[in-house]
């Protein structure tokens, strides 16, 4: 009898003992679960070239401050790498994503996976269009999980790029894009054309500008795109390289000068090179628009807010971040520049911390008046 009350009460012993062990368990699950880190996904067509590896830069930083794990997927503005690269950020775990589409189109797929998975959303660079793609607009607008956009005027940028050339006595303007139907480009080249329009209509001496060829988003293909543009229109005395991230302009720059062409071609691009300041001194770039590296870390901002609950995520509209470009156009322009921009970032720990303890109003407030003047009087 005594024995079996033993073996009796050493399994009620054990009950109780697994009971609590796994109540501990439990709890230290919990626990565990709140402080997990945010992870943040960012999906971008390179984050190795000039424009990518800048913004990759930029979004280390604030991941750094803020303790934030992040991570890449490079899609090439493949319209199928876009859209799954947000499956694949979704299945790694991410809290919120930042991404860089081509086409408005690919959103759709995009904000699909994001509700599915219950992961935020939102876009750098790019905006979604309620004119062009009012479908998506409307899908953007209804999900709970897709935050905003952060963009620039791209109609504008291609107005005073235009503008610049025509003051600089250029006559035929080839345009070289990246990828047909890009949401970006699209709206750059309507700036491009608003400027030739405008122009023409107050000057005598009119401007032409020829209709674009596709270079894609690698050097190789830059340079060989810019080198059947001459040769079909050797009289041409200026080309637009509309974008793609850098690595497009250092190929046409490179078949500009195998072909002995340089110093005759003026040269404006958007996505600023490593070695801007060089090209401004040799002939070799006009002018560039840029400097426009923090964007994503504005999208960056918005995820992380949302995340965190400090931002709430409508389901009748987005927020609209608009993003403000920095034109150089001489050696000295881009000497301020590459002092706050290049040589150092334009935002500190200390200040990305602050960053992201601001109202989503005063966020606007601030990319609003990101400059070179902006970042040296910070600087004081």
């Amino acid at each position: 009898m005594k024995k079996l009350l033993k073996v009796i009460l050493s399994v009620a012993l054990l009950g109780t003992l697994l009971v609590s062990c796994n109540k501990s368990q439990s709890g230290s699950k919990g626990s565990s679960s709140e402080s997990k880190k945010i992870k943040i996904g960012v999906s971008i067509w390179s984050s190795t070239d000039t424009l990518g590896s800048q913004c990759k830069r930029i979004l280390d930083a604030a991941a750094k401050a803020l303790d934030v794990q992040v991570m890449y997927v490079d899609q090439g503005h493949i319209s199928e790498n876009v859209t799954s690269s947000a499956e694949t950020l979704s299945a790694a775990g991410c809290d919120g994503i930042i991404i860089c589409n081509s086409a408005s189109a690919e959103m759709t797929s995009v904000i699909n996976t994001c509700n599915q998975n219950k992961v935020y959303c939102a876009q750098f660079f790019r905006i979604i269009s309620q004119e062009i793609n009012p479908k998506e607009y409307e899908l953007a607008a209804k999900s709970p999980y897709y935050v905003g956009a952060v963009h620039e005027n791209e109609v504008e940028n291609g107005e005073k790029l235009v503008t610049i050339l025509a003051e600089k006595g250029n006559k035929k303007i080839a345009l070289e894009g990246w990828e047909a139907g890009d949401a970006t480009f699209l709206l750059r080249w309507k700036g491009y054309k608003q400027g030739v329009q405008k122009w023409n209509a107050s000057h005598s001496n009119k401007i032409e500008l020829l209709e674009p060829q596709y270079g894609g988003t690698t050097s190789d293909t830059g340079r060989s795109t810019a080198e059947a543009i001459i040769n079909a229109n050797p009289d041409i005395d200026a080309l637009i390289v509309a974008g793609g991230g850098g690595d497009t302009l250092v190929g046409a720059l490179a078949a500009i000068e195998s072909m002995g062409k340089k110093g005759k071609i003026a040269v404006v691009s958007t996505d600023f090179l490593a070695d801007l300041d060089e090209q401004l001194k040799s002939g070799g770039m006009a002018a560039e628009s840029g400097g426009h590296y923090c964007d994503p870390l504005i999208a960056f901002m918005l995820v992380y807010n949302a995340i965190k609950g400090n931002y709430a995520v409508s389901t009748s509209g987005f927020y609209d971040v608009n993003f403000p470009y920095l034109y150089v156009a001489s050696p000295e322009d881009y000497a301020a520049y590459a002092k706050y921009f290049v040589d150092a970032l334009p935002y500190n720990t200390e200040e990305l911390k602050a960053m992201a303890a601001l109202s989503e109003p005063a966020l606007e407030s601030a990319t609003a008046k990101l400059s070179i003047e902006d970042v040296m009087n910070r600087r004081k």
